[in-house]
């Protein structure tokens, strides 16, 4: 089993950057898919991006060309580089793994999350 923990989420303005980190606690992230999800309030958990063990990547339409996925397997650690914030980005992102390869938006497909880390974007 594989625990995702979060870090590097905070407080910035519109316009700014962030990296947000997902390091595997228990086994390694190597054989897993992995993905980022974030949550508003009042609002359903909703797809951000996601990477295959073999780097292919999956972006939702919101974040395209704004946010890049990535991973270290060396340091068995995903990222999620957020550049160009909006005021509609903020909330609390959350890590999660998958069993097998195939990426994909569907939250019931992935096995393990996070506890998740908050982003606040001001206007």
């Amino acid at each position: 089993q594989v625990q995702p923990v979060e870090s590097g989420g905070g407080l910035v303005q519109a316009g700014g950057s962030l990296r947000l980190s997902c390091a595997a606690s228990g086994r390694t992230f190597s054989s897993y898919a992995m993905g980022w999800f974030r949550q508003a309030p009042e609002k359903e958990r909703e797809f951000v991006a996601a990477i295959s063990w073999s780097g292919n990547t999956f972006y939702a339409d919101s974040v395209v060309g704004r946010f890049t996925i990535s991973r270290d397997g060396a340091k068995n650690t995903v990222y999620l580089q957020m550049n160009s914030l909006k005021p509609e980005d903020t909330a609390v992102y959350y890590c999660a793994a998958k069993v097998g390869n195939a990426l994909t938006a569907l939250r019931s497909e992935y096995n393990y999350w996070g506890q998740g880390t908050q982003v606040t974007v001001s206007s």
